[in-house]
């Protein structure tokens, strides 16, 4: 398994731990092929009834590795945002794979749950979150769209207007605040998180498991995501090529505002 990420299996519960606690758990695509072939591995687990996704350190992820454009020179080459569609596919079909899973996913946030670290727990089928996280989809600073899901996912989840008001302002909400919109499904102190994460899977296994991948299929068919993550691909493909997500990219880094030019 890759050093970005950590696996644990014992009692059903299959654990996905992003590995980068000094990064803050920042994002690469590499670690989201990781995460895609670890799914596979515990649907292989005849035991495995559930999936939960949490991450080492203080943080859950603090968003894509902007030091490292997130892993795609290192991946594709210095040319990477030439191949748009490819760079938004590989980085859709990392995430779907887990929501797509045949075993039902919990992702378990805390602090840091920003951007891409957010679209990755939108891929789970539930979120609880700790009373310290700091929830958002900071893309749009970046001269960017959430384009791994989460446009599609968020909207799903919380609607059009609380969609629309995180990402156009990319602002920070706190844990309360994503469970009175829906985005998660319940708040814990810090230290009763991992407690509550495995109290919930313990539920789920008490469950027919047949009947859990049943239900997750259908209610999976039923909000369709295909047509959002078609839209995200063809739109950040544009932004790709526009002279502002490098000046974004840039400011973020160099912590100071972004200068656009609408180009």
């Amino acid at each position: 398994m890759s050093d970005h990420i950590l696996t644990n299996f014992s009692d059903g519960v299959f654990e996905i731990i992003l590995n980068r606690p000094d990064k803050r758990n920042a994002i690469r695509v590499q670690m989201l092929q990781a995460i895609a072939a670890a799914v596979i591995e515990a649907e292989r687990i005849d035991d495995a009834r559930v999936i939960v996704l949490k991450g080492e350190g203080d943080n859950f992820s603090a968003g894509i590795d902007l030091m490292a454009m997130g892993g795609m020179p290192e991946l594709l080459g210095d040319d990477w945002r030439k191949m748009g569609y490819e760079v938004t596919r590989m980085w859709q079909t990392t995430i779907s794979r887990i929501q797509e899973s045949t075993l039902p996913a919990i992702a378990l946030l805390k602090s840091y749950t920003l951007g891409a670290g957010l679209e990755l727990a939108l891929g789970c089928d539930m979120r609880i979150a700790a009373d310290n996280t700091t929830i958002s989809l900071e893309e749009a600073r970046l001269g960017m769209i959430p384009d791994a899901g989460g446009t599609t996912r968020l909207t799903q989840l919380v609607g059009v207007a609380r969609a629309k008001e995180l990402i156009f302002t990319g602002k920070r909400i706190d844990a309360d605040t994503a469970l009175q919109w829906g985005l998660v499904n319940d708040v814990v102190p810090l230290d009763d998180l991992e407690a509550k994460g495995h109290a919930m899977a313990e539920e789920i296994i008490k469950c027919a498991p047949m009947a859990i991948s049943a239900a997750k299929r259908t209610i999976n068919a039923i909000v369709g995501s295909e047509d959002g993550l078609k839209h995200e691909m063809i739109e950040q493909y544009r932004l790709f090529h526009s002279e502002d997500i490098m000046e974004g990219m840039q400011a973020a880094m160099q912590r100071r505002p972004a200068n656009w030019v609408g180009r």
